[in-house]
Protein backbone atom coordinates (compact mmCIF):
# COMPACT_ATOMS: atom_id res chain seq x y z
CA UNK A 1 0.00 0.00 0.00
CA UNK A 2 3.27 2.44 1.05
CA UNK A 3 4.37 2.29 -2.92
CA UNK A 4 0.60 2.50 -4.22
CA UNK A 5 0.80 6.28 -2.18
CA UNK A 6 4.32 6.76 -3.46
CA UNK A 7 3.14 6.87 -7.17
CA UNK A 8 -0.51 8.88 -6.50
CA UNK A 9 -2.92 5.68 -6.33
CA UNK A 10 -5.07 4.83 -3.41
CA UNK A 11 -6.17 1.11 -4.88
CA UNK A 12 -4.27 -2.22 -7.02
CA UNK A 13 -5.59 -1.57 -10.43
CA UNK A 14 -6.47 -5.12 -11.12
CA UNK A 15 -7.40 -6.28 -8.23
CA UNK A 16 -11.26 -6.31 -10.10
CA UNK A 17 -10.14 -8.00 -13.07
CA UNK A 18 -8.00 -11.16 -11.11
CA UNK A 19 -11.42 -11.40 -8.70
CA UNK A 20 -13.93 -11.60 -11.71
CA UNK A 21 -11.26 -14.02 -13.53
CA UNK A 22 -10.37 -15.37 -10.76
CA UNK A 23 -11.74 -19.63 -10.10
CA UNK A 24 -10.62 -19.67 -14.60
CA UNK A 25 -7.36 -17.88 -13.35
CA UNK A 26 -6.63 -20.44 -11.04
CA UNK A 27 -7.81 -23.81 -12.71
CA UNK A 28 -6.02 -22.98 -15.72
CA UNK A 29 -2.61 -21.81 -13.75
CA UNK A 30 -3.15 -25.05 -11.04
CA UNK A 31 -3.72 -27.69 -14.66
CA UNK A 32 -0.68 -26.85 -16.42
CA UNK A 33 3.34 -26.33 -16.64
CA UNK A 34 5.40 -23.04 -16.68
CA UNK A 35 8.73 -22.03 -17.96
CA UNK A 36 9.49 -18.54 -16.38
CA UNK A 37 12.52 -17.09 -18.34
CA UNK A 38 14.55 -13.63 -16.62
CA UNK A 39 12.59 -15.18 -13.50
CA UNK A 40 15.35 -13.20 -10.91
CA UNK A 41 14.56 -10.31 -12.16
CA UNK A 42 11.55 -7.16 -11.06
CA UNK A 43 8.91 -8.19 -13.22
CA UNK A 44 10.33 -12.32 -13.79
CA UNK A 45 10.09 -12.61 -9.74
CA UNK A 46 6.66 -11.03 -9.99
CA UNK A 47 5.33 -13.12 -12.50
CA UNK A 48 7.13 -16.34 -10.83
CA UNK A 49 5.02 -15.83 -7.82
CA UNK A 50 1.89 -15.06 -9.37
CA UNK A 51 1.97 -18.67 -10.76
CA UNK A 52 3.56 -19.95 -7.84
CA UNK A 53 1.08 -19.04 -5.32
CA UNK A 54 -1.50 -20.30 -7.58
CA UNK A 55 0.10 -24.18 -7.26
CA UNK A 56 1.03 -25.19 -10.83
CA UNK A 57 2.01 -28.71 -11.70
CA UNK A 58 5.46 -27.59 -12.75
CA UNK A 59 6.90 -24.63 -12.60
CA UNK A 60 10.96 -23.80 -13.50
CA UNK A 61 12.83 -20.79 -13.28
CA UNK A 62 15.60 -19.49 -15.32
CA UNK A 63 17.95 -16.14 -15.05
CA UNK A 64 21.35 -15.08 -15.56
CA UNK A 65 21.81 -13.95 -11.92
CA UNK A 66 22.98 -16.61 -8.96
CA UNK A 67 22.05 -14.32 -6.66
CA UNK A 68 18.64 -12.59 -7.66
CA UNK A 69 17.73 -16.70 -7.92
CA UNK A 70 18.92 -17.36 -4.43
CA UNK A 71 16.68 -14.25 -3.19
CA UNK A 72 13.66 -15.11 -5.74
CA UNK A 73 13.75 -19.15 -3.63
CA UNK A 74 13.96 -17.39 -0.04
CA UNK A 75 11.60 -14.72 -0.79
CA UNK A 76 8.83 -17.72 -2.16
CA UNK A 77 9.57 -19.89 0.69
CA UNK A 78 9.50 -17.28 3.28
CA UNK A 79 5.61 -15.62 2.08
CA UNK A 80 4.19 -18.44 0.24
CA UNK A 81 6.02 -21.46 1.40
CA UNK A 82 6.03 -24.36 -0.93
CA UNK A 83 3.74 -26.47 -3.56
CA UNK A 84 3.12 -29.97 -4.45
CA UNK A 85 4.22 -29.21 -8.27
CA UNK A 86 7.61 -29.29 -9.32
CA UNK A 87 9.41 -26.18 -8.74
CA UNK A 88 13.19 -25.65 -9.77
CA UNK A 89 15.52 -22.83 -10.80
CA UNK A 90 18.19 -22.79 -12.86
CA UNK A 91 20.93 -20.16 -12.94
CA UNK A 92 21.12 -20.20 -16.88
CA UNK A 93 22.27 -17.82 -19.36
CA UNK A 94 19.56 -18.15 -21.76
CA UNK A 95 22.37 -17.30 -25.27
CA UNK A 96 24.19 -20.42 -24.18
CA UNK A 97 24.70 -23.92 -24.89
CA UNK A 98 23.88 -24.97 -21.50
CA UNK A 99 20.75 -23.40 -21.72
CA UNK A 100 19.84 -25.70 -24.73
CA UNK A 101 20.63 -28.96 -23.47
CA UNK A 102 18.53 -27.74 -20.67
CA UNK A 103 15.26 -27.22 -22.75
CA UNK A 104 16.45 -30.74 -24.56
CA UNK A 105 16.31 -32.54 -21.68
CA UNK A 106 13.50 -30.41 -20.00
CA UNK A 107 11.73 -28.41 -22.29
CA UNK A 108 7.78 -29.89 -21.53
CA UNK A 109 6.03 -27.11 -20.37
CA UNK A 110 2.42 -25.55 -21.48
CA UNK A 111 3.27 -22.30 -21.01
CA UNK A 112 6.63 -20.47 -21.79
CA UNK A 113 7.13 -16.57 -20.25
CA UNK A 114 9.71 -14.56 -21.39
CA UNK A 115 10.67 -11.86 -18.88
CA UNK A 116 14.25 -11.25 -19.84
CA UNK A 117 15.66 -8.05 -21.23
CA UNK A 118 17.69 -5.22 -21.24
CA UNK A 119 15.69 -2.56 -20.32
CA UNK A 120 17.54 0.85 -19.51
CA UNK A 121 18.19 3.53 -22.18
CA UNK A 122 21.45 3.94 -20.97
CA UNK A 123 22.30 0.49 -22.76
CA UNK A 124 22.58 2.54 -25.84
CA UNK A 125 25.80 4.49 -25.12
CA UNK A 126 28.25 2.08 -26.34
CA UNK A 127 27.83 0.03 -29.74
CA UNK A 128 29.19 -3.14 -27.47
CA UNK A 129 26.36 -2.89 -24.76
CA UNK A 130 23.98 -2.18 -27.77
CA UNK A 131 25.01 -5.55 -29.45
CA UNK A 132 23.78 -7.01 -26.20
CA UNK A 133 20.51 -5.59 -26.35
CA UNK A 134 20.03 -6.44 -29.64
CA UNK A 135 21.12 -10.24 -28.77
CA UNK A 136 18.54 -10.67 -25.25
CA UNK A 137 15.70 -8.58 -26.60
CA UNK A 138 15.53 -9.42 -30.15
CA UNK A 139 17.69 -12.60 -30.90
CA UNK A 140 17.25 -14.85 -27.74
CA UNK A 141 13.15 -13.83 -28.02
CA UNK A 142 13.61 -15.87 -31.31
CA UNK A 143 15.56 -18.82 -30.66
CA UNK A 144 13.48 -19.81 -27.58
CA UNK A 145 10.16 -19.05 -29.41
CA UNK A 146 11.56 -21.61 -31.89
CA UNK A 147 12.72 -24.14 -29.27
CA UNK A 148 8.77 -23.69 -28.06
CA UNK A 149 7.31 -24.36 -31.49
CA UNK A 150 9.77 -27.91 -31.54
CA UNK A 151 8.78 -28.68 -27.96
CA UNK A 152 4.63 -28.66 -28.57
CA UNK A 153 4.32 -25.56 -26.23
CA UNK A 154 0.88 -24.11 -25.87
CA UNK A 155 1.46 -20.58 -25.84
CA UNK A 156 4.53 -17.85 -25.42
CA UNK A 157 4.23 -14.92 -23.69
CA UNK A 158 6.88 -11.79 -23.79
CA UNK A 159 7.26 -9.09 -22.04
CA UNK A 160 7.68 -5.99 -24.49
CA UNK A 161 7.55 -1.85 -23.13
CA UNK A 162 5.47 1.09 -23.67
CA UNK A 163 8.56 2.62 -25.14
CA UNK A 164 8.15 0.08 -28.29
CA UNK A 165 4.97 2.62 -29.08
CA UNK A 166 6.47 5.33 -31.70
CA UNK A 167 9.77 4.68 -30.19
CA UNK A 168 12.60 7.41 -29.46
CA UNK A 169 14.95 5.22 -28.03
CA UNK A 170 17.02 2.19 -29.03
CA UNK A 171 15.60 -0.17 -26.08
CA UNK A 172 11.98 0.61 -27.18
CA UNK A 173 12.81 0.46 -31.08
CA UNK A 174 14.64 -3.39 -30.17
CA UNK A 175 11.53 -4.25 -28.63
CA UNK A 176 9.15 -2.93 -31.41
CA UNK A 177 11.65 -4.76 -33.83
CA UNK A 178 10.56 -7.78 -31.18
CA UNK A 179 7.57 -7.84 -31.60
CA UNK A 180 8.08 -7.83 -35.92
CA UNK A 181 9.51 -11.03 -35.05
CA UNK A 182 6.77 -12.29 -32.81
CA UNK A 183 4.56 -11.75 -35.34
CA UNK A 184 6.54 -13.92 -37.80
CA UNK A 185 6.31 -16.89 -35.41
CA UNK A 186 2.48 -16.12 -34.42
CA UNK A 187 1.57 -18.63 -37.39
CA UNK A 188 3.26 -21.33 -35.87
CA UNK A 189 2.90 -20.70 -32.10
CA UNK A 190 0.27 -18.48 -30.44
CA UNK A 191 1.60 -15.66 -28.65
CA UNK A 192 0.77 -12.20 -26.54
CA UNK A 193 2.53 -9.77 -24.92
CA UNK A 194 2.07 -6.93 -22.97
CA UNK A 195 3.33 -3.19 -23.14
CA UNK A 196 3.28 -1.40 -19.32
CA UNK A 197 4.29 1.91 -17.20
CA UNK A 198 7.57 2.08 -15.28
CA UNK A 199 7.39 -1.02 -12.21
CA UNK A 200 7.89 1.28 -9.22
CA UNK A 201 11.27 0.30 -7.10
CA UNK A 202 12.01 -2.45 -9.73
CA UNK A 203 15.46 -3.45 -9.96
CA UNK A 204 17.79 -0.80 -11.62
CA UNK A 205 15.20 1.56 -11.86
CA UNK A 206 15.25 5.75 -10.28
CA UNK A 207 13.09 5.20 -7.51
CA UNK A 208 15.03 1.72 -6.97
CA UNK A 209 17.58 4.22 -6.60
CA UNK A 210 16.34 6.42 -4.12
CA UNK A 211 16.62 3.51 -1.37
CA UNK A 212 19.94 2.89 -2.26
CA UNK A 213 20.74 6.83 -1.86
CA UNK A 214 18.68 6.64 1.73
CA UNK A 215 21.29 3.41 2.91
CA UNK A 216 24.65 5.01 1.50
CA UNK A 217 23.67 8.62 2.95
CA UNK A 218 23.64 10.06 -0.42
CA UNK A 219 21.57 12.26 -2.35
CA UNK A 220 18.40 11.53 -4.17
CA UNK A 221 18.99 13.31 -7.80
CA UNK A 222 15.66 13.10 -9.74
CA UNK A 223 13.88 14.92 -13.19
CA UNK A 224 11.11 17.42 -12.55
CA UNK A 225 9.93 17.62 -16.07
CA UNK A 226 9.64 13.99 -16.96
CA UNK A 227 6.10 12.09 -16.13
CA UNK A 228 5.46 8.53 -16.17
CA UNK A 229 3.13 6.14 -15.53
CA UNK A 230 3.76 3.84 -12.70
CA UNK A 231 2.64 0.05 -11.91
CA UNK A 232 3.49 -1.92 -8.69
CA UNK A 233 5.76 -4.77 -8.86
CA UNK A 234 2.82 -7.28 -8.03
CA UNK A 235 0.29 -5.20 -10.53
CA UNK A 236 3.42 -6.16 -13.27
CA UNK A 237 3.06 -9.23 -12.21
CA UNK A 238 -0.69 -10.32 -12.86
CA UNK A 239 -0.34 -8.31 -15.84
CA UNK A 240 1.97 -10.57 -17.54
CA UNK A 241 0.20 -13.63 -15.68
CA UNK A 242 -3.58 -12.28 -17.18
CA UNK A 243 -1.77 -11.91 -20.90
CA UNK A 244 0.10 -15.53 -20.77
CA UNK A 245 -3.37 -17.02 -19.63
CA UNK A 246 -6.10 -15.08 -21.35
CA UNK A 247 -4.59 -13.22 -24.53
CA UNK A 248 -5.18 -14.21 -28.03
CA UNK A 249 -2.83 -14.78 -30.57
CA UNK A 250 -0.94 -11.86 -31.22
CA UNK A 251 -2.62 -9.56 -28.55
CA UNK A 252 -0.98 -7.14 -26.72
CA UNK A 253 -2.27 -6.29 -23.09
CA UNK A 254 -1.75 -2.96 -21.67
CA UNK A 255 -2.82 -0.97 -18.38
CA UNK A 256 -5.55 1.06 -18.43
CA UNK A 257 -4.30 4.50 -17.04
CA UNK A 258 -5.45 7.65 -16.84
CA UNK A 259 -3.47 11.07 -18.13
CA UNK A 260 -5.41 13.30 -15.59
CA UNK A 261 -5.12 10.63 -12.63
CA UNK A 262 -2.00 8.25 -13.04
CA UNK A 263 0.80 10.41 -14.52
CA UNK A 264 3.28 11.78 -12.09
CA UNK A 265 6.53 13.15 -12.20
CA UNK A 266 9.59 11.21 -10.22
CA UNK A 267 10.46 14.61 -8.13
CA UNK A 268 7.38 14.77 -6.62
CA UNK A 269 7.55 10.68 -6.05
CA UNK A 270 11.09 11.45 -4.62
CA UNK A 271 9.10 14.36 -2.56
CA UNK A 272 6.92 12.14 -0.97
CA UNK A 273 9.40 8.61 -0.71
CA UNK A 274 11.70 11.04 1.62
CA UNK A 275 8.16 11.92 3.40
CA UNK A 276 7.84 8.41 4.41
CA UNK A 277 11.07 8.04 5.82
CA UNK A 278 10.79 11.28 7.85
CA UNK A 279 12.37 13.78 6.04
CA UNK A 280 11.71 16.72 4.14
CA UNK A 281 13.31 17.24 0.79
CA UNK A 282 15.82 19.85 0.33
CA UNK A 283 16.47 21.12 -3.39
CA UNK A 284 19.67 22.07 -4.35
CA UNK A 285 21.43 24.37 -6.95
CA UNK A 286 24.01 21.88 -7.83
CA UNK A 287 25.49 17.91 -7.20
CA UNK A 288 28.43 20.14 -5.54
CA UNK A 289 25.74 21.67 -3.03
CA UNK A 290 23.68 18.54 -2.80
CA UNK A 291 26.97 16.47 -2.09
CA UNK A 292 28.19 18.60 0.28
CA UNK A 293 25.01 18.79 2.85
CA UNK A 294 24.89 14.90 3.10
CA UNK A 295 26.77 15.22 6.42
CA UNK A 296 25.05 18.32 8.08
CA UNK A 297 20.86 18.18 6.36
CA UNK A 298 19.88 15.07 7.57
CA UNK A 299 20.13 14.67 11.34
CA UNK A 300 17.63 18.27 11.06
CA UNK A 301 15.13 16.27 9.22
CA UNK A 302 16.44 17.74 5.72
CA UNK A 303 17.75 15.64 2.78
CA UNK A 304 19.60 17.14 0.15
CA UNK A 305 17.76 16.54 -3.31
CA UNK A 306 18.75 18.15 -7.27
CA UNK A 307 15.90 18.74 -8.91
CA UNK A 308 16.68 19.04 -12.79
CA UNK A 309 15.36 19.19 -16.55
CA UNK A 310 15.95 16.06 -18.41
CA UNK A 311 18.55 16.66 -21.15
CA UNK A 312 20.11 12.63 -21.45
CA UNK A 313 20.00 10.64 -24.77
CA UNK A 314 16.40 8.61 -25.42
CA UNK A 315 14.30 10.33 -23.10
CA UNK A 316 10.87 10.33 -24.30
CA UNK A 317 8.40 13.32 -23.29
CA UNK A 318 5.72 11.77 -23.20
CA UNK A 319 4.19 7.81 -22.41
CA UNK A 320 1.88 5.84 -24.49
CA UNK A 321 0.94 2.64 -24.67
CA UNK A 322 -0.78 2.40 -28.42
CA UNK A 323 -0.45 3.87 -31.66
CA UNK A 324 -3.11 5.73 -33.76
CA UNK A 325 -3.35 3.32 -35.87
CA UNK A 326 -3.80 -0.02 -33.27
CA UNK A 327 -7.20 -1.85 -33.00
CA UNK A 328 -7.94 -1.85 -29.57
CA UNK A 329 -10.47 -3.61 -27.10
CA UNK A 330 -11.41 -1.80 -24.57
CA UNK A 331 -14.43 -3.57 -23.26
CA UNK A 332 -12.91 -7.70 -22.54
CA UNK A 333 -11.75 -6.18 -18.81
CA UNK A 334 -11.80 -3.47 -16.50
CA UNK A 335 -8.53 -2.26 -15.98
CA UNK A 336 -6.92 -4.03 -18.72
CA UNK A 337 -6.80 -2.67 -22.69
CA UNK A 338 -5.78 -5.30 -24.95
CA UNK A 339 -4.60 -4.16 -28.82
CA UNK A 340 -5.74 -6.79 -31.60
CA UNK A 341 -3.32 -7.72 -34.18
CA UNK A 342 -3.91 -9.14 -37.71
CA UNK A 343 -1.15 -10.76 -39.08
CA UNK A 344 1.66 -8.40 -40.83
CA UNK A 345 4.68 -9.87 -42.27
CA UNK A 346 7.56 -7.84 -43.85
CA UNK A 347 9.95 -11.15 -43.73
CA UNK A 348 11.93 -9.35 -46.42
CA UNK A 349 12.62 -6.58 -43.14
CA UNK A 350 13.25 -9.28 -41.18
CA UNK A 351 15.82 -11.37 -43.28
CA UNK A 352 17.46 -7.63 -43.69
CA UNK A 353 17.79 -7.29 -40.17
CA UNK A 354 19.20 -10.48 -39.16
CA UNK A 355 21.60 -10.38 -41.85
CA UNK A 356 23.44 -7.01 -41.17
CA UNK A 357 23.41 -7.99 -37.53
CA UNK A 358 25.25 -11.40 -38.41
CA UNK A 359 27.73 -9.55 -40.84
CA UNK A 360 28.53 -6.76 -37.63
CA UNK A 361 29.00 -9.80 -35.69
CA UNK A 362 31.02 -11.82 -38.25
CA UNK A 363 32.70 -8.72 -38.69
CA UNK A 364 33.74 -8.79 -35.11
CA UNK A 365 33.35 -4.38 -35.15
CA UNK A 366 30.33 -2.02 -35.37
CA UNK A 367 29.54 1.32 -34.90
CA UNK A 368 26.54 3.06 -33.02
CA UNK A 369 26.25 4.72 -36.28
CA UNK A 370 25.66 1.87 -38.24
CA UNK A 371 23.38 0.16 -36.00
CA UNK A 372 21.10 3.29 -35.73
CA UNK A 373 20.68 3.58 -39.61
CA UNK A 374 19.45 -0.02 -39.71
CA UNK A 375 16.93 0.59 -36.82
CA UNK A 376 15.69 3.60 -39.13
CA UNK A 377 15.15 1.08 -42.14
CA UNK A 378 12.96 -1.34 -39.88
CA UNK A 379 11.08 1.39 -38.40
CA UNK A 380 10.80 4.45 -40.86
CA UNK A 381 9.02 6.41 -38.07
CA UNK A 382 11.71 5.95 -35.29
CA UNK A 383 12.25 9.27 -34.08
CA UNK A 384 15.72 8.81 -32.37
CA UNK A 385 17.07 11.23 -29.97
CA UNK A 386 20.70 11.86 -29.66
CA UNK A 387 21.80 14.52 -27.24
CA UNK A 388 24.95 13.78 -26.77
CA UNK A 389 24.47 13.24 -23.05
CA UNK A 390 23.88 9.59 -20.84
CA UNK A 391 23.02 8.85 -17.86
CA UNK A 392 26.42 8.34 -16.59
CA UNK A 393 27.48 11.72 -17.24
CA UNK A 394 25.34 12.33 -14.25
CA UNK A 395 24.70 11.77 -10.72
Amino acid sequence: MEILKLIGRQKPLFEKDIDLHKEKLNRIVSDSSFLVLGAAGSIGQAVTKEIFKRNPKKLHAVDISENNMVELVRDIRSSIGYIEGDFQTFALDIGSVEYDAFIQADGEFDFVLNLSALKHVRSEKDPFTLMRMINVNIFNTEKTIKQSIEKGVKKYFCVSTDKAANPVNMMGASKRIMEMFLMRRSKEISISTARFANVAFSDGSLLHGFNQRLEKNQPIVAPNDVRRYFVTPQESGELCLMSCIFGENRDVFFPKLSESLHLIKFSEIAIKFLKSKGYDAYECKSEEEARSLIDTLPPKGRWPCLFTVSDTTGEKDFEEFFTENETLDLSKFQNLGIIKNNLELNDAKLHLFEGAINEMLKKGNWKKKEIVELFNKMIPEFGHKEMGKYLDSKM
